[in-house]
């Protein structure tokens, strides 16, 4: 396992200076955003040689691109900002080859128009289910095209919203290249911290096989929001590394949701734990 880090969390004027201050903290692993380009998350088109910048800014910082950010609302009730959801991340699917990455991070979202990450009373329906089925769907096709994995994280706000949903989404697509990014802070709903070992356990038993991507933050309450940097919160990282290391996840641990000037606190904070914890 080797801890990694949004590249989003450095603001600088210019990729270079981002990937500097990536380099300074001593990690080597990380997702790349376009916003660290100054580009919007999801672009329309890619300018020239931006991906060959990227990967070589990152390759002479000794730096590896574990991940790309792809995230859109994969459940929008309108099918039109799915498709243009779908054309931007095809763009990015199709630079992971020069940028020299093999996995793309999505959102599966939620019904609301606004906010992705926003829990919304109809992600229950039936037609959510298959508006999201479909573009899933589509989006695994192209990733199958250009031989990329697409990392999808179930989230207590989202259509998705347990491990139940996410392996029977696995199931229904039955890709290898529809995978899992596990961030155990996403796992409780309101009224099930106290049962915080027997929720991660669960999560794992149905997930641990398809995992590519981990997360490292933390939480303070369960349900919606309470989100904290790795350490600060109430997440039993003992254990949950522990199921890391039990599932064989080698993959990276990446950090986000958090402040830059935090960044050595919780980088610490893991160096720790994945020092002292066995599975």
């Amino acid at each position: 396992m080797q801890i990694g880090i949004f590249t989003k969390i450095f603001l600088r004027p210019s990729l270079e200076l981002v990937l500097d201050a990536v380099a300074a903290t001593g990690l080597r692993c990380v997702q790349f955003n376009m916003e660290s380009v100054g580009l919007p998350p999801m672009p329309d088109a890619l300018p020239p040689g931006f991906a060959e910048r990227i990967r070589d800014a990152a390759v002479a910082r000794g730096l590896i691109l574990a991940s790309l950010q792809g995230t859109f609302n994969m459940s929008h009730p309108d099918l039109e900002a799915r498709r243009a959801g779908l054309r931007r991340l095809r763009i990015l699917i199709d630079a992971c080859p020069t940028l020299r990455t093999s996995v793309v991070a999505i959102c599966i979202g939620t019904r609301d128009p606004e906010n992705m990450w926003r829990h919304h009373p109809d992600n229950d329906t039936a037609e959510a289910w298959r508006d999201m089925l479909s573009c899933v769907r589509e989006a695994v096709r192209m990733a199958e095209g250009a031989g990329v994995m697409l990392a999808l994280e179930p989230e207590v706000t989202n259509l998705v919203d347990s491990p139940q949903k996410a392996r029977r989404l696995l199931d229904e697509i039955g890709s290898p290249h529809l995978k899992i990014t596990m961030d155990a802070a996403n796992l409780f709903h309101a009224g099930e911290l106290p049962r915080m070992k027997e929720v991660m356990d669960n999560a794992f038993a149905l997930l641990g096989r398809d995992l590519v991507l981990a997360h490292a933050k933390d939480l303070s309450r369960d349900g919606e929001a309470g989100q904290e940097p790795a350490g600060k919160g109430l997440l039993d990282y003992d254990h949950y590394i522990a199921l890391l290391r039990g599932a064989g996840f080698t993959g990276p641990l990446l950090l986000h949701g958090l402040p830059e000037h935090q960044v050595s606190a919780c980088v610490s904070f893991l160096r720790g734990k994945l020092g002292n914890v066995h599975a």
